[in-house]
């Protein structure tokens, strides 16, 4: 009517490696969703702001860098635009820079503003970048 040691200790064995074989299963399962900050707590899908230059140009008329922006996404943002006579500077170089504010944007619809940037030299062409993105928390109406 007992049960042997040998079975009992059998048991142990067997319930230690199905424990170890759960952990090793869901706690990286686990350690994701707590990483990736869980579910939205409105509910909603969270549209990412995307922002691009979608044109540089020189204006005839001032000499000036104007560039293009576009952006999607859901509220107002402030986006930070550098003007650089290359693409990749050197470490010591300093890139002027504009800001440019983007109100009611839309989900799925993209918006556009122009960024005024300094008097240009001739001889050079201009290259333009986003440098920073900001939400400014603003949702539209």
């Amino acid at each position: 009517m007992g049960v042997s040691t040998g079975a009992l200790k059998w048991q142990g064995w067997l319930v230690g490696l199905v424990t170890l074989a759960g952990l090793l299963v869901f706690a990286p399962l686990g350690l994701y969703v707590w990483a990736s900050g869980g579910p939205s707590p409105h509910g909603a899908a969270e549209v990412a702001p995307e922002a691009r230059v979608a044109a540089c140009r020189v204006d005839p008329a001032s000499r000036r860098v104007v560039a293009t922006v576009e952006v999607t996404g859901r509220g107002s943002y402030v986006v930070t635009v550098e003007f650089r006579d290359r693409e990749h500077p050197g470490p010591a170089t300093r890139a002027a820079q504009s800001l440019v504010k983007i109100p009611g944007v839309r989900p799925g619809t993209p918006e556009r503003a122009e960024a005024i940037g300094p008097v240009w030299p001739a001889a050079t062409i201009p290259w333009c970048g986003i440098a920073h993105t900001d939400p400014s928390g603003a949702e539209p109406s």
